[in-house]
């Protein structure tokens, strides 16, 4: 039996692309699937009908991730439609749009996260785990440069993710684990189409110094692989390797 049979998990930024693909998986290992969306609710009620289709079980929410009520609605779903949260795997990310303020990428990519630790850490019982997906750009951002139109993501990324390691005795004295995925830029994502547009031929430069670029599906399998993983808490899965980014920090 899955280890993950029975349990319930929210999946942030889960109505398209890697979160949405996350959250099939996990359905598929047994959990108990919460979509959450922005705006979009048509396209999330499509992937809770796809995992219901496969036998699996979700549930749609719609809740800003920057609104502390939508934070405790997105939560308290998952108690009173199943019982209980155990995985709260924070995929959300953005900062590329140009009609959410200046300062929207920072809200989102750190103190959203902060904030949707907070609201978990009160459902979350001993052995819950919390699962942040970032890319390698944002993770070596103080040490490696990366295109000046994905900077601002990935340095509010990147402060989201100190925000939360800084929160690592916590969730410790609570007996909630926390693993950071990372990996290198997707082909398919949001994020990645916007880059290729903004500067073209991006992808393709990735794609040359990784060897290997990770698509939607493949990415996905990492997550979902981690949400259930036997590693130490903190840690870093470097999904597909580092060797570009690593190197470069070395010299």
């Amino acid at each position: 039996m899955s280890a993950l049979a029975g349990k319930t998990a929210v999946v942030t930024g889960s109505s398209r692309g890697v979160g949405a693909a996350t959250a099939k998986l996990l359905a598929a290992d047994g959990a108990n699937v919460v979509i959450n969306y922005r705006q979009k609710a048509p396209r999330a009620h499509k992937v809770v009908a796809e995992i219901e289709a496969a036998g699996g079980k979700a549930v749609a929410v719609g809740a800003d991730l920057t609104e502390a009520e939508g934070l405790r609605t997105l939560m308290q779903t998952a108690v009173d439609t199943f019982g209980g949260l155990d995985l709260l795997v924070l995929n959300a990310s953005g900062g590329m749009e140009t009609d959410l303020g200046e300062d929207y990428a920072m809200r989102l990519n750190r103190d959203a996260q902060s904030a949707a630790l907070t609201a978990g850490l009160e459902h979350l019982p001993e052995g819950g785990r919390v699962v942040f997906v970032t890319s390698h750009q944002a993770h070596f951002i103080d040490d490696v440069e990366t295109m000046p139109e994905y900077e601002q993501v990935a340095r509010s990324k990147r402060a989201g993710e100190t925000a939360l390691t800084e929160r690592l005795p916590e969730m410790s004295e609570a007996g909630v684990s926390f693993v950071v995925v990372s990996a290198d830029m997707i082909e398919g994502t949001v994020t990645a189409t916007l880059l290729n547009r903004a500067r073209p031929g991006a992808l393709e430069e990735r794609r040359e110094a990784a060897g290997k670029l990770y698509s939607v599906e493949e990415f996905a399998a990492e997550i979902a692989k981690m949400a259930s993983a036997e590693v130490e808490t903190g840690h870093i899965e470097l999904v597909g390797g580092a060797d570009d980014f690593l190197s470069r920090t070395q010299r």
